[in-house]
């Protein structure tokens, strides 16, 4: 029996005999619940005062999640595990020592932005400022007042969800602005699931549809199989993190939850015919993102304007759609003839 639907007990009513067979009782069917679409918040690695956790965690309260560490070594090994996409340093906790550490981070990490906070000025302040932004750190964020933050919140509200996840969801909305809400559900979901969704059947799980049924409408619209979209959104995921030259393959692979490295280099090889290192060296990001347009999109582009691959309509709609289109035609030629008819008769 399908799982899809149920005998619920409530339609058992006293009227049908205790002995009725299931195949004579009407099923009740269980739509699947749409899965909410949040933006998911960014993660922000800190190396804060025990005053400044406080302050940022309550400014970053819907924002961002902080994860509060006490050396740069740690931030690093946070970004290493790419459990972080920005970096919070605070002014007061950079002497010498640490600033040449915050230097290694952006070298290592330079795609990663990196923030200083100043919440207090002390001697030693106006040094740590100019250290900081002599060893690569771009941002300075001064909370003193309450504009500061202000502007913190809206720094990281623009890295919601990751940089790649928001130029594909972008670059897919220029290009198809007339999709169906389902067919822009599949796409993000591409790229918005978590890395532990790497297969067709994990990805229609979360979508609430079958894997077969997802596969048979790409294969009856005439468009590349669903698991070709899950592949390059993956890719360039990769790519972007590759652009951090402080992780490594096997770093990637882990965060991606690939089932091992070796795994991971011959998926890349299948789609690309090249190795991961070779994959690192030559594409990046935006690489990857133009690729998956280019191949997936743009060829396909009035097929998928129209293409529902997670809701079937009807085919009595279908119909009607297209009667009252004939019959919108019509009226409209009716009027164009009497107007000139009118015209004729005129004067």
């Amino acid at each position: 029996m399908s799982a899809d639907f149920h005998y619920p007990a409530h339609r058992r009513s006293s009227k049908v005999p205790a002995n009725t067979p299931p195949s004579l009782l009407r099923p009740s069917f269980q739509r699947a619940a749409p899965i909410a679409r949040p933006v998911p918040d960014t993660s922000v690695v800190t190396m804060l005062t025990p005053h400044e956790r406080t302050r940022v965690d309550a400014a970053g309260e819907g924002c961002y999640v902080a994860v509060h560490r006490d050396t740069v070594d740690e931030v690093i090994t946070e970004l290493r595990h790419c459990r972080a996409q920005a970096v919070i340093v605070s002014v007061s906790r950079c002497d010498a020592r640490a600033a040449s550490s915050v230097a290694r981070l952006v070298r290592e990490f330079p795609s990663v932005p990196a923030v200083a906070l100043l919440s207090e000025t002390t001697s030693d302040s106006a040094h740590a400022v100019l250290a900081l932004g002599q060893f690569g750190v771009q941002s300075l964020v001064d909370v003193r007042d309450a504009a500061g933050w202000r502007t913190l919140r809206q720094l990281f509200s623009t890295h919601r969800g990751g940089s790649i996840e928001r130029r594909a969801m972008a670059l897919m909305a220029s290009v198809l602005s007339q999709a169906p809400e389902d067919c822009r559900r599949f796409l993000e979901a591409c790229f918005n699931s978590p890395a532990r969704v790497g297969t067709i059947r994990q990805l229609s799980k979360r979508l609430g549809v079958r894997s077969n049924t997802l596969m048979s409408r790409f294969y009856r619209a005439q468009l590349p199989a669903p698991k070709r979209y899950l592949a390059f959104a993956r890719l360039a995921r990769a790519a972007t993190m590759f652009e951090n030259p402080g992780l490594s393959v096997t770093q990637v692979s882990n965060a991606l939850e690939y089932s091992s490295p070796q795994s991971f280099g011959r998926h890349i090889h299948t789609m690309l015919g090249v190795s991961a290192v070779a994959f690192r060296h030559e594409f990046t990001g935006d690489d990857m993102l133009e690729r998956f347009i280019t191949e997936l999109i743009t060829p396909y582009r009035d097929v998928l304007q129209a293409f529902h691959p997670l809701v079937v309509i009807p085919t009595w709609s279908r119909v009607v759609s297209r009667v009252a289109e004939r019959v919108h035609d019509g009226a409209s030629g009716d009027a164009r003839i009497l107007s000139s008819s009118t015209a004729r008769t005129l004067p």
